[in-house]
């Protein structure tokens, strides 16, 4: 097992370095001020955004995410991803969480990636013309409707939505909510996961469904904010269907095929929070010492108080051994896949929002009132290290499935 990067990650990185230290760090400020001014339902992307993610694109920085190059009709070579392997991908992964827009502005952001994920391994050719070559150019965006709000979404085989096949047609109804990305103004295209045979296995029940955003019946009631913040441009809305009907080339893979996709979208994905989570955990520790060692108070520089120097200690111990962990499940996803590195996989999912929450609220606490405050991106980079404890699974239910193996050998050895 060898974490040194690969030739082809290193130069990437190296060039999305400069890219982001030069073109993005120094406008960055002013363009979260004007996503952060947005009001619900009014969300714009800032212009300067735009023209940062043109230049990304003229870079070659676009579509890092993409396990393989996209060979999909419409989408130039150049557009088409470098095909990095997870465990390359997260050192990339990693720079881009040091700021809350450069994964947007490279196109690898969250739900475009894990649904173009989705469309490029079980999409049909129709499906990849009509929505993956437009999302994989950045031309529209995208949302996932899975969570609901009337049940224990921590179990996804609670869910009441339905997707229920009706001759050609899907017919969907239910009500979702975190549907990150719906109140992107390019929004285009939902993938709705619902109950479509309550007679079948339990993990043989569900479809997953490309919508327009636009088909009559759907209804975004409102945008959630996350601890006080909208996440402008793309928030999380709660999302109503009523009897929205879509032709059933529509549903992707096959009817009842849901939990198979939705687990080959989260492993690869999981990954790619958790590197991003270690770029600003970086980040946080970055401030926390510049504030330590340019603050004085009561006659010391504030590394020199109140057990400080520890606590600095501690977050760089803690953060390394998170990003070595992050990099052994993605070393096993890239050898074993997603049933070797299953355990390995909830293990970071646990580990890194934890570690990075600690981090992050130890940088605001040498701040004082300024790490409150939005002179500091640490009030949002805390908030983000918080939701991620319950997006894509909550702590508990990692947890079970850690212990759960753990004990299989153990249970085995009774048994026999």
């Amino acid at each position: 097992m060898d974490f040194r990067p690969t030739a082809r990650a290193q130069e990437l990185l190296e060039r999305l370095d400069a890219f982001l230290t030069e073109r993005l760090d120094p406008v960055e400020p002013a363009i979260l001020r004007e996503l952060d001014a947005q009001a619900p339902g009014a969300f714009a992307v800032p212009p300067a955004m735009r023209e940062l993610q043109s230049a990304a694109r003229d870079a070659g920085l676009w579509n890092l995410f993409l396990p393989e190059p996209a060979d999909v009709p419409g989408v130039p070579e150049t557009l088409a991803g470098p095909g990095l392997a997870n465990a390359e991908y997260a050192i990339l992964a990693e720079r881009l969480g040091r700021s809350a827009i450069a994964s947007e502005v490279c196109n690898c952001n969250a739900p475009d990636t894990g649904n173009m994920e989705v469309l490029l391994q079980f999409g049909t050719p129709e499906q990849q013309e009509r929505w993956l070559a437009p999302l994989l150019r950045g031309e529209i965006r995208s949302a996932f409707c899975m969570t609901e709000p009337d049940v224990a979404s921590s179990d996804a085989t609670n869910m009441q939505a339905t997707a229920r096949i009706e001759g050609d047609e899907v017919v969907l109804d239910g009500e979702k909510w975190w549907s990150t990305g719906v109140g992107h103004p390019d929004c285009e295209v939902l993938i709705f996961m619902g109950l479509t045979d309550p007679d079948a296995h339990r993990y043989g029940q569900h479809s997953m469904v490309l919508v327009p955003r636009d088909a009559p019946g759907v209804t975004v009631e409102r945008l959630l904010p996350t601890m006080g913040f909208l996440d402008a441009p793309g928030g999380h809305g709660r999302v109503r269907f009523d009897g929205v009907r879509v032709p059933v080339d529509h549903v992707i893979g096959t009817p009842g095929g849901a939990f198979g996709i939705a687990q080959a979208r989260l492993g690869p994905g999981r990954v790619h929070h958790c590197m991003r989570l270690i770029g600003l955990a970086e980040l946080a520790l970055e401030l926390a010492c510049r504030r330590a060692t340019t603050r004085v108070a009561f006659g010391k520089p504030l590394a020199n108080l109140g057990g400080n120097r520890e606590r600095i200690a501690d977050a760089r111990m803690k953060i390394d051994q998170a990003r070595l962990l992050v990099l052994h499940a993605a070393w096993l996803l890239d050898t074993e896949g997603l049933a070797g590195a299953l355990g390995a996989v909830s293990q970071i999912k646990v580990v890194v929002p934890n570690m990075a929450q600690e981090v992050i609220d130890m940088a605001i606490q040498l701040h004082g009132g300024a790490g409150l405050s939005d002179e500091t991106p640490l009030a949002g980079a805390w908030t983000m290290a918080r939701a991620l404890r319950l997006a894509d699974g909550p702590d508990e239910v990692h947890r079970g499935v850690i212990a759960r193996l753990e004990l299989a050998a153990y249970k085995a050895q009774a048994a026999a």
